[in-house]
């Protein structure tokens, strides 16, 4: 199976959704419930991975976006330790201290059961990758995602780096991309 089996399309809130299952009860909600009413209010933008095989169409994986951001607080005097060397560490040069870095969110990423396993929530992650990359009339210089602790290994494995320790016992986790290794 390859990604040229599948298509991307953005969700058509005005067209009645197939079924999905990817084991996960919160993300199967989130594409049975909510990811046609954020879309109609414009809270998240979701696309879908369809199979192109076959008479019908399959729902392989969706994601879904937002507008993010990193905060700072220049504030907090045990935080700036952290953001003096996250500015480092990701080549963040400027005389002014940012408070705030732009950034997109992956709301929801999740591949049907039945396609687990063949790399295509790799394949989601460079198509999200290289939209946000496309977008370069708008400054955003990461792509960020809350991670679910079962997925905390898929994002490391796809480029993604915890933002802190703060979360290390939470279920989920701050994890960022960084897009300007991607472009000069």
């Amino acid at each position: 199976m390859s990604i040229a089996d599948f298509v991307i399309v953005r969700l058509d809130p005005n067209v009645d959704i197939a079924p999905f299952d990817c084991g996960d009860t919160d993300l199967n909600d989130f594409w049975a419930n909510d990811a046609t009413i954020y879309q109609k209010e414009r809270l998240a933008v979701t696309h879908l991975l369809a199979s192109r095989a076959g008479e019908t169409t399959e729902i392989a994986g969706y994601f879904c976006l937002l507008t993010d951001k990193l905060v700072f607080d220049p504030s907090d005097r045990e935080k700036r330790k952290f953001w003096s060397t996250f500015n480092k560490k990701n080549k963040i040069h400027f005389n002014k201290h940012r408070k705030t870095y732009p950034a997109i969110k992956i709301g929801r990423l999740a591949v049907a059961t039945a396609f687990t396993g063949k790399g295509l929530g790799s394949c989601l992650i460079d198509h999200i990758v290289a939209i946000v990359i496309a977008m370069n009339n708008i400054g955003c210089r990461f792509i960020t995602v809350d991670a679910y602790k079962n997925a905390f290994d898929f994002y490391l494995k796809n480029n993604f780096d915890y933002l802190s320790d703060d979360d290390k016992n939470e279920q989920t986790r701050l994890m960022y991309f960084d897009i300007k290794r991607f472009v000069s």
